[in-house]
């Protein structure tokens, strides 16, 4: 990933931490790198646990946020956060996983998705 994407998907996880945190959740940490994946934001509300993956696109491109987290992605991510519960929690906590999608528009506001559940689809 070039400097620019990288300074790009960083801005978008910061909009996502603050989107969640103004919803009422806790962030408890960003960037965890385990069981060979990473997971974007960790936050927790309500005694549950959420593992969040975030995913930008332009408007109108051709793949949707949604439509970029693969069966791979998946695995990735539950694997992730299989090693931060064994590592933080001992393996044990109720436990969810959500995506956020920021949609970019030139000179607009992003918009904001949180999809709750996702690996479930």
């Amino acid at each position: 990933m070039g400097k620019i994407s990288a300074r790009i998907g960083q801005e978008n996880e910061e909009l996502a931490a603050a989107y969640l945190t103004n919803c009422g959740y806790t962030v408890l940490g960003r960037n965890f790198r385990g069981g060979g994946g990473e997971l974007d934001i960790i936050a927790e509300k309500d005694g549950v646990v959420y593992f969040v993956e975030v995913k930008a696109r332009r408007s109108g491109s051709q793949v949707t946020a949604i439509e970029a987290v693969t069966p791979n992605k998946k695995r990735r991510l539950a694997a992730a956060a299989e090693a931060w519960l064994y590592q933080m929690r001992g393996g044990e906590a109720d436990c969810s996983f959500i995506l956020i999608t920021v949609e970019n528009t030139p000179g607009g506001t992003p918009k904001i998705d949180l999809i709750e559940d996702f690996l479930l689809w």
